[in-house]
């Protein structure tokens, strides 16, 4: 008689993740809606609604502003179209290559239009974070501005909700070292050994130094990297997308076609209840969706609380536009090229017309689409590969920057509530961080990709629990300061001798 296997640590990772996202334990169904979609959905929708869908109809002017951020009008550390570029450096990742993939092996093409929903509603909670996050931001001592979650939870909402601060950095710091971190070095490391044979340790140990150099100058230094970086990798990413797509644009009534079915066809499903296809793919898009656009999860604001405004919903605008271009066009243009391009594939040794239909997985799905797309070779590499490889790489690194800034105000959060706390004690934490940090990036490369992205959606849950509560209940303050009430809501703040001088 065979004994049964003893779980393993991925199996108890996997159940307790399957069990956010999708309701599921041990691979059957105990809830029968995701519980984090629903108060993802939720938060985001009576923001929505209580902004009377400013994100949509604000769009165009948001765009029209982004020229005015390129020069800081307040106080702050970086311009405005830096502290988008920093959030965007965050937000646009592996999950704009490899998730989109991924989204759409767990739910099929409709898991995209779950995505664009997902992305609608983020900007709602976009545009919150953002102005929340100027409109409740700290000054230290020597004259520097930082803010984020824990910023307005203790000045918004007071010292009484000093537990939810505390909770959110907690989970801040389990979202930096695995989604921010393992994640994106194990998928920079794939992708280094993919292009060059290089050794997945070799290639993390590279990755860190590299990072390193950057982050060791703090946000002005990474904020510097993004504003010239981000526009140019997401420009030119789009560009290339776009091409790869022409080659195949008969295809494309088809795509759209399949992704509006597969989101609302509850036949898809075998087994299981009438619409069961349709929870699957929201499962899967939505997932997807917050890894990528990072809308609700609290990281974002952290970035834009040092632009150089002293406007909230200027701000707040400039946030919401970073979810936009991440998800409905970075993501969507990803998603176009797997669905679109045609090539020579295979799945179970029959031949298929996409690579999402093949047996690859991942961010294999994504490269191969493009090569498909162009197979000219360099050397014995398709252009197409080196263009998504060459993608990945430079958008994990952006990543690995901001989210190392990100854990940095999460644990000086935590040191500030030690009491003797000081600015010195702060910035010798904050070389120890930065240490840490690109230790994490040379083991995080050579981590199995499964247990890191399992992980990821456990740890994203974590830090967006907290944040989304605060949101909920300092939405009264986000509704007046869309309407141009710059000095809306209550102050908490009492002096302290530690940092800051007033929290």
């Amino acid at each position: 008689m065979i004994s049964p296997q003893e779980p393993t640590f991925l199996d108890h990772v996997t159940n307790v993740s399957d069990f956010i996202w999708a309701g599921l334990w041990n691979g059957e169904e105990v809830l029968p809606f995701p519980p984090m979609v629903i108060v993802l959905f939720g938060v985001g929708l009576w923001i929505m609604v209580g902004l009377r869908f400013y994100p949509v109809v604000k769009l165009g002017s948001a765009f029209a502003g982004l020229f005015k951020g390129r020069k800081g009008q307040g106080a702050g550390e970086i311009s405005p179209f830096a502290a988008l570029s920093t959030a965007l450096s965050g937000q646009v990742g592996t999950g704009n290559l490899a998730g989109v993939a991924t989204a759409i092996a767990l739910g099929g093409p409709g898991a995209i239009f779950w995505m664009w929903i997902t992305a609608l509603i983020g900007m709602a909670l976009a545009f919150a974070e953002g102005a929340l996050a100027i409109r409740y931001r700290e000054r230290t001592s020597d004259g520097v501005y930082r803010g984020g979650p824990m910023s307005y939870i203790m000045i918004g909402l007071g010292p009484k909700f000093t537990w939810l601060a505390i909770i959110f950095c907690v989970g801040t710091l389990f979202s930096a070292m695995v989604t921010g971190n393992a994640v994106q070095s194990n998928a920079v490391a794939d992708g280094l050994n993919e292009l060059f044979g290089i050794d997945e340790a070799i290639g993390g140990a590279i990755v860190a130094v590299a990072v390193f150099l950057v982050i060791i100058g703090g946000i002005k230094s990474i904020g510097n990297v993004a504003e010239k970086v981000v526009p140019f990798m997401a420009g030119a990413y789009v560009v290339m997308a776009f091409a790869a797509i022409m080659m195949d644009i008969q295809d494309i009534p088809e795509t759209f076609g399949r992704i509006f079915h597969g989101a609302f066809n509850p036949q898809a499903a075998t087994g299981g209840f009438a619409g069961a296809a349709i929870i699957i793919a929201l499962r899967a898009g939505v997932a997807r969706g917050l890894f990528s656009n990072e809308a609700g999860q609290g990281s974002t604001p952290i970035a834009h609380a040092v632009a150089q405004t002293d406007d909230p919903e200027t701000q707040g605008r400039m946030a919401m536009l970073g979810t936009f271009i991440d998800t409905v066009v970075i993501c969507t243009m990803t998603a176009l090229v797997i669905l679109t391009v045609e090539g020579n594939f295979t799945h179970a040794g029959q031949a298929v017309e996409h690579a999402w239909q093949s047996d690859l997985s991942g961010f294999a799905v994504t490269s191969s689409a493009f090569a498909a797309a162009f197979p000219f070779a360099i050397g014995s590499v398709p252009i197409g590969t080196l263009v998504a490889s060459v993608a990945l790489i430079l958008f994990v690194f952006t990543t690995l920057l901001t989210w190392s800034y990100y854990g940095e105000r999460a644990i000086t959060f935590l040191y500030d509530r030690v009491p003797g706390s000081n600015r010195k004690g702060e910035k010798a934490l904050h070389i120890g961080w930065r240490v840490i940090w690109c230790v994490g990036i040379f083991f995080g490369a050579s981590r199995p990709s499964e247990e890191v992205w399992r992980l990821g959606d456990i740890s994203n849950a974590a830090m967006a629990l907290p944040n989304l509560l605060a949101l909920a209940l300092l939405s009264g303050v986000v509704f007046q300061l869309a309407k141009g009430h710059r000095k809306a809501g209550k102050d908490h703040t009492a002096v302290t001798a530690e940092e800051p001088d007033e929290y």
